[in-house]
């Protein structure tokens, strides 16, 4: 016997509705967010690294930088302005080289400091030269100078960017994401000025001073792989023991010509 071709359709509509699945209801989740879990040092047994860098050989001649082309400038310097992308003393002590802990803090999570750190644009510089900074820490920006700068940190892993600055402006605030060493940074107004930032996530890096020297404290004991950065001469590192409650010494030098 055939079916009508109208009671057929009418029974295969009817065994797929029959076929449809019951809608799944949504599964209530709940998202659980840890706070990081900060380390934090004994002081029973916090070391600390002390160290001199030192440059042999023939002690560079100063370079005296043309900064004519702002009477302002000119103004502050009294005439005259020397380069200091590599400043060595009588001595052979070796100023602004970074030094940090390149290995060993693996796994531990340090806390951002509250304070802050500051670059300023001062007598047609950037002061300091070289500075050091963890990632998320606030850093500030200001202009002492009467001349409008330009604050460009040229950031290869970070985010780059550049402002300008006039007489008087409001402090600019920043925070860098990321560790990078180092981050160059320049004003496109004056050529000549540039400075360097050095982007941890620990709190143990140091700048050497004019006397070549630098220190970290409150490190927790281990055995750690100390790096130096200076922008002329390069990098260089060491592998550095510390015990409880002493102060281990790491001496670099760099050879001149």
């Amino acid at each position: 016997m055939r079916l009508n071709s109208s009671f057929a359709l009418v029974l295969i509509a009817a065994s797929l509705a029959g076929c449809k699945s019951k809608p799944t209801e949504p599964v209530a989740t709940t998202e659980t967010s840890s706070a990081p879990v900060f380390y934090h040092v004994d002081p029973g047994t916090a070391g600390s690294i002390s160290g001199t860098l030192k440059y042999t050989g023939k002690r560079p001649t100063p370079k005296l930088i043309d900064i004519s082309q702002d009477p302002t400038c000119v103004k502050a310097h009294k005439g005259k302005a020397y380069d200091e992308s590599l400043v060595v003393d009588s001595k052979g002590d070796l100023a602004n080289a970074f030094v940090y802990i390149r290995k060993g803090l693996e796994g531990k999570v340090f806390e951002v400091p509250t304070t802050t750190v500051t670059l300023d644009q001062s007598g047609c510089w950037f002061r300091p030269h070289v500075l050091g900074i963890m990632v998320g820490q606030q850093l500030i920006i200001t202009n002492s100078d009467p001349v409008t700068h330009n604050i460009h940190p040229v950031a290869q892993i970070n985010r780059e960017w550049n402002h300008s600055m006039g007489p008087g402006d409001a402090p600019l605030q920043r925070k860098f994401t990321k560790p990078e060493i180092m981050v160059p940074v320049k004003c496109n107004i004056h050529d000549w000025m540039h400075s360097f930032i050095g982007v941890t996530d620990n709190p143990y890096f140091a700048v050497s001073k004019d006397d070549g020297t630098f220190k970290i404290e409150n490190l927790p004991p281990g055995t750690y792989t100390l790096g130096v950065w200076h922008e002329k001469l390069g990098v260089q590192e060491q592998t550095i023991s510390v015990s409880p409650k002493s102060d281990t010494p790491a001496n670099f030098t760099y050879k001149g010509e």
